[in-house]
């Protein structure tokens, strides 16, 4: 069975969001580890080289496959902000018609600048889905 590349380590989150070029990403995703840290009660933590996560819950697939993955997380890249929402989107159509200007993946949520969404949805969004992934890894 193939390993999971993308796993927990101890780089340092801070440096890790220091090298974000530019400005504004680098801002937002400070304001985004601020919001996961305070909804998850967790110390973010690097999971592989570019991915800050928060908490953690264990999985198992019917394949047998199993492993721990973070409750909730975010990467500034190139392109944009992405977060992860890893209860998915499909049971949060209120909140995510309320949300503003983002795309989604099937659990990412593409963001250009934080200004360009509501910071109180995206806060409730972030809360259901680590309520719903907690409730999971029971």
């Amino acid at each position: 069975m193939a390993e999971l590349k993308t796993k927990r380590n101890d780089q340092s989150v801070e440096a890790f969001l220091n090298t974000v070029d530019d400005e504004k990403k680098r801002a937002d995703s400070f304001k985004i580890l601020k919001l996961m840290q305070e909804v998850t009660g967790a110390a973010p933590q690097m999971w592989g080289s570019s991915i800050v996560g928060f908490g953690s819950y264990h999985y198992k697939y019917a394949s047998g496959q199993e492993g721990d993955w973070f409750l909730a997380g975010f990467s500034p890249r190139k392109q944009n902000l992405t977060l992860y929402i890893m209860a998915g989107f499909r049971r949060y159509d209120e909140l995510m018609a309320q949300l503003g200007k983002y795309k989604t993946g099937k659990s990412c949520l593409y963001i250009k600048k934080l200004e360009d969404v509501d910071m109180g949805i995206l806060r409730k969004l972030v809360e259901e889905s680590v309520e719903t992934m907690r409730g999971k890894s029971k």
